[in-house]
């Protein structure tokens, strides 16, 4: 069995369970000619381990018979950390406003959810990620 010929690749930000034809999504499969209503079909009735309506990354590979496969990756670090600190909006000035505070523990917890999407190498390194997240949010790191 010969592998498919992919023509290109779509990365979008798409809320568990609520995939639908409007904007981004739409536009985009239309332009590779894929079948939206099918994505949409596809992606809502995966089983995935957070609320609905939760953003997740989603990478979809466009192929020539206009066929189509996707992997998604868990939540944002952004989205994780306001979970973690029930924080509505991070800091519009980070650095001189602050948005709020992050224990160690909770940065362990996203950082051991987080790891397999990043390029650390051990759950420290996902850890030292986290924190830049939180202090780019306006968080300030507690022991």
């Amino acid at each position: 069995m010969s592998e498919k010929e992919i023509v290109g690749f779509i990365k979008l930000q798409v809320p568990i369970g609520k995939a639908n034809p409007a904007p981004p999504i739409g536009p985009a499969l239309g332009q590779k000619g894929l079948n939206i209503a099918e994505f949409c079909k596809q992606f809502n009735a995966e089983k995935i381990d957070f609320p609905v309506g939760t953003p997740v990354t989603v990478t979809i590979a466009a192929y020539k018979d206009r066929s189509f496969s996707y992997k998604y990756k868990l939540p944002p670090m952004s989205y994780l950390i306001k979970q973690a600190i029930n924080l509505k909006k991070g800091s519009g000035a980070p650095g001189k406003e602050n948005a709020g505070k992050i224990n160690k523990k909770q940065i362990k917890e996203i950082a051991e959810k987080k790891i397999s999407d990043t390029n650390a190498y051990n759950l420290d390194a996902c850890m030292n990620m986290v924190i830049g997240s939180a202090v780019s949010m306006g968080l300030e790191v507690t022991e």
